[in-house]
């Protein structure tokens, strides 16, 4: 990432280690793995305190059936929502299928969501726990996830914001972001002005090889590409804060206190859904999907989950049956 006087353009590398010149582990899945890590930290803690009804000897269960539910439901919903042509798209070569090619990024939290949801109904059935406790502890040990998987998305260079205003472009703020792979959208002329700062000016494609150097850490060609490029919102960066610290704060002070199972899962889906739709304003709409009402498919998505959210609160707020949890005192039920 090159520092300028007024933005910066991302340069970051998405692979964390490269072992191959096509392989290699990406911070994508690092990001997930880390989320996995609090969230069984944050469980243990919470089983061996009996402040859930799993046994800590339970809680790997419910990771395995969590990485599963999030990758499975997570890659499809992806592909269902906002890309399905990758549910046609077969090669010959390695992963064969377009939904496989999950190295490539490409994860929805809608979709990943849904996929938890599936799998906790299939282990409330092998582990003769109540579906709606584990939804609860599933949406609370969740937005650590959510977190790192948004920063991911920053490293990425994926999920871009919007354009800052154009009165804000001819001298943005330092926190706004820029992104090489914007040049393919400048005229010929203007990016032909570029050729003199190539490491490699003999190519065929120039715009290809001024992404391909930008990133490979040619800080000359970054500074003379910058004024071309727009200025945008670190919108991953906003849903990063929103989706971790400020909805784990949330689902903290509805836990204080023992509730009834799905009330807290109730609320996960009205608060994510509703801090979703406010930092979307700053994410640019996907590419190739419409607007519905004048929302993005991320808005819509959240409307539905809200509604969902406070009807499973309501609705489990009448049910007859026994509290449970509570952070601030170790659960009566055994």
């Amino acid at each position: 990432m090159l520092f300028l006087a007024d933005s910066y353009v991302h340069t970051l590398d998405p692979m964390a280690i490269q072992l191959t010149d096509s392989f290699g582990i990406r911070w994508y899945g690092i990001s997930y793995a880390a989320g996995f890590v609090v969230a069984w930290l944050i469980m243990w803690w919470l089983a061996t305190t009996r402040r859930i009804l799993l046994t800590p000897n339970q809680v790997g269960d419910f990771i395995t059936y969590a990485i599963v539910g999030v990758l499975v439901g997570g890659r499809f919903g992806y592909c269902l929502f906002y890309e399905p042509l990758l549910l046609v798209d077969f090669s010959g070569s390695f992963p064969f299928w377009g939904v496989f090619a999950i190295h490539e990024g490409g994860m929805s939290s809608h979709g990943g969501i849904l996929g938890l949801v599936i799998a906790m109904a299939i282990l409330a059935v092998r582990a003769r726990v109540p579906f709606l406790h584990l939804l609860d502890i599933t949406a609370f040990v969740g937005p650590p996830g959510l977190f790192f998987g948004r920063l991911a998305n920053f490293v990425n260079g994926e999920l871009w914001g919007v354009p800052l205003a154009s009165e804000r472009q001819a001298n943005p703020p330092w926190w706004s972001v820029k992104y090489p792979e914007e040049i393919n959208y400048v005229q010929p002329e203007q990016v032909q002005t570029l050729i003199p700062y190539l490491d490699n000016p003999n190519v065929q494609d120039v715009y290809q090889q001024v992404i391909i150097e930008a990133y490979s850490g040619n800080n000359t060609l970054v500074e003379a590409m910058s004024p071309m490029l727009q200025a945008r919102w670190p919108s991953q960066i906003f849903q990063a804060v929103s989706d971790g610290p400020v909805l784990l704060l949330v689902l903290v002070m509805a836990w204080l206190v023992a509730r009834k199972p799905g009330i807290i899962a109730g609320w996960f889906l009205v608060a994510y859904g509703i801090l979703r739709i406010l930092t979307e304003v700053y994410r640019e709409p996907d590419e190739g999907v419409a607007l519905t009402l004048g929302m993005s498919r991320g808005q819509t998505l959240s409307v539905v989950m809200i509604v969902l959210g406070l009807g499973l609160v309501v609705w489990c707020s009448q049910r007859a049956v026994d509290r449970v949890g509570g952070l601030l005192r170790v659960s009566d039920s055994s």
